[in-house]
């Protein structure tokens, strides 16, 4: 029998309050998608206080703009991650069921969808008020790494998008997905595309003039993020309503793969666009 370290006893819920028979909780998730807002909005507040990291030494934004960014970020999110799960995993079921497309509290987000609803948002709000769609592209990619942190952790805490059955010394036992001891990929990703993905952008955007050569940083975290997605793929337990989209012999290409490895190449034209560049400032 292969053991397995059991999943820790935490409730979705912070808290729960009923009032006059309806019940309002608090729940992980929605704290992680806060926090990683939040922390996002302070990230690119503080980048703009600091002139020098950007092309000519003039920031894209005001500090006070990053917060007016916020909304049409928050908008991007819900709409896009919640859209980009219908057309992407389940497209049959919300076909015939097209009442709970908006119910968006049962569950059921993609992070393509809300990157692809993000990157929406960042552009209109760059043409409302003329400035620089790159350079604040590349402020908004900086934050990024933080909101995925926080929800691949949201994640493990609700025991959903457990891994595949394994028998390394750090498997878990998943509640929802039976006895079978499985790969916490949900704290992989939390590490490649949270932490590494971001100590990476960060080292490079403040340390290394990236930011001087807009567009570079997009380009990393398209690299960083489409390489670590893929790679995690590897570990984590498919969409049982989706299967492997490309079947490759006993295993195949999972539909995050299939959205993924894209990135990288998109990644990279951004990166050599940035390196042609020979009128901005500093290395790269």
């Amino acid at each position: 029998m292969i053991l397995a370290i059991p999943f820790p006893d935490i409730d979705p819920a912070l808290f729960t309050l009923a009032i006059g028979g309806y019940e309002f909780s608090l729940r992980w998730y929605a704290l992680a998608y806060i926090a990683g807002l939040l922390l996002g909005w302070w990230l690119m507040m503080r980048l703009m206080k600091r002139p020098w990291l950007w092309p000519e030494g003039k920031a894209p934004m005001t500090p006070a703009q990053p917060e007016d960014l916020l909304t049409w970020m928050i908008l991007g999110v819900i709409l896009g991650g919640r859209l980009g799960y219908v057309i992407f995993y389940n497209p049959a079921y919300f076909l015939a069921n097209p009442g709970q497309i908006l119910q968006v509290w049962q569950g059921g987000m993609s992070f393509h969808g809300g990157f692809i609803g993000v990157m929406v948002g960042v552009i209109l709000f760059t043409r409302r008020n003329r400035i620089p769609l790159l350079q604040t592209g590349d402020a908004v990619a900086l934050a990024a790494p933080a909101g995925l942190f926080f929800g691949r952790l949201a994640n493990f805490i609700n025991g959903e998008l457990w891994g595949r059955v394994t028998d390394v010394p750090w498997a878990m036992a998943f509640p929802a997905a039976g006895q079978e001891p499985r790969h916490p990929s949900q704290l992989y990703e939390a590490g490649l595309e949270g932490l590494l993905l971001g100590a990476v952008m960060w080292f490079l955007a403040v340390r290394c003039n990236w930011l001087k050569r807009p567009g570079s940083v997009i380009g990393v975290f398209f690299v960083g993020y489409g390489l670590a997605r893929s790679l995690v793929e590897n570990f984590r337990q498919w969409d049982a309503q989706v299967g492997y989209v490309i079947e490759i012999g006993s295993g195949g290409l999972t539909m995050g793969q299939m959205l993924s490895l894209p990135m990288v190449l998109i990644g990279l034209g951004f990166i050599w666009n940035a390196r042609r560049d020979r009128s901005a400032d500093g290395p790269i």
